[in-house]
């Protein structure tokens, strides 16, 4: 119950965190390491660095309205993360819209253990981000105001 009652009063800072880490970590992949982002990966972004900017006004300003703007953003990101890492993992998935400028969609810069790549990363931000909207903002209207469970 302690995790639920700090997710419950923290839930829009635990979310800007991780979509700071995600997009320092897009940055970081694209700026220093030189990896150049193809047109999923930009759609990605264009829905995770608003996040940043979003859930870190919301947090300072316990804005917990903001979910409703917030949440359509992490799940839409999220769906293109879904679809990029099946474009790159599910053979023949590559040909149903091929990426036909620039950076191949189906190229992995990163693979670890032969699962972990850019937009499984992505994935996760946004489903851990979305999961934290989802869940803090239903436990922060479950308890009345003052009430800490243990």
């Amino acid at each position: 119950m302690r995790v639920r009652v700090f997710i419950r009063s923290n839930y829009l800072y635990l979310a800007w965190v991780v979509s700071l880490v995600a997009t320092g970590g897009s940055l970081f992949l694209s700026e220093v390491m030189n990896y150049a982002p193809c047109k999923l990966c930009w759609l990605q972004r264009i829905f995770m660095y608003p996040l940043v900017l979003l859930l870190g006004r919301a947090a300072i300003k316990d804005d917990r309205g903001i979910v409703g703007y917030a949440l359509p953003l992490a799940v839409i990101g999220g769906l293109f993360s879904l679809y990029h890492y099946g474009e790159q993992k599910v053979p023949g998935m590559a040909n149903l819209l091929p990426c036909t400028v620039g950076v191949p969609c189906n190229e992995d810069y990163l693979d670890w253990f032969g699962v972990v790549t850019i937009p499984l990363l992505a994935l996760v931000a946004f489903v851990l981000i979305s999961l934290l909207l989802i869940f803090g903002r239903r436990w922060s209207q479950a308890a009345p105001a003052g009430v800490i469970e243990d």
